[in-house]
């Protein structure tokens, strides 16, 4: 898969479509994900233009995983949710649908069923509280 400058998360960073922002430092930022699996569903992308993890600079995967623990822990401590999924995926075949380097972080509770990945658009006002949450319980200090 190539990069095609064009894909929706390319269009966030630079400012070209709406997001709602939990995190952000030199090489990534943590939004809402606005067709969310499950409550509280965030996305860590990496600021540099790359298909997949491999594709990515050893800096930049770095960072994608510092500030995706960063968020993970603040989902924790805001949410309370008794489990957290962390995924990404690359390529088709493994369930990638936008061709930038991403990572979900996923509040999961005991019985509850994910939401289908990418079908159900959010409530922007529930997003918004969510979020809020989210952002009073960043960790302190750098990522």
């Amino acid at each position: 898969m190539e990069y095609d400058p064009q894909n929706a998360f390319a269009r966030i960073l630079r400012g070209e479509l709406p997001d709602i922002r939990v995190y952000e430092d030199e090489l990534t930022v943590a939004i809402m994900d606005i067709m969310p699996q499950a409550d509280g569903h965030v996305l860590i992308l990496s600021k540099e233009p790359a298909v997949e993890i491999f594709d990515l600079s050893e800096e930049s995967a770095a960072a994608c995983m510092r500030t995706t623990r960063r968020v993970a822990t603040a989902v924790r401590t805001a949410l309370h949710p008794p489990g957290v999924l962390i995924a990404q995926f690359n390529g088709l075949a493994a369930g990638q649908t936008v061709p930038h380097v991403h990572f979900h972080v996923i509040p999961r509770r005991e019985g509850e069923t994910l939401k289908p990945h990418g079908a159900v658009l959010a409530d922007t006002e529930k997003l918004r509280e969510i979020a809020a949450r989210i952002v009073a319980a960043m960790p302190e200090g750098a990522a």
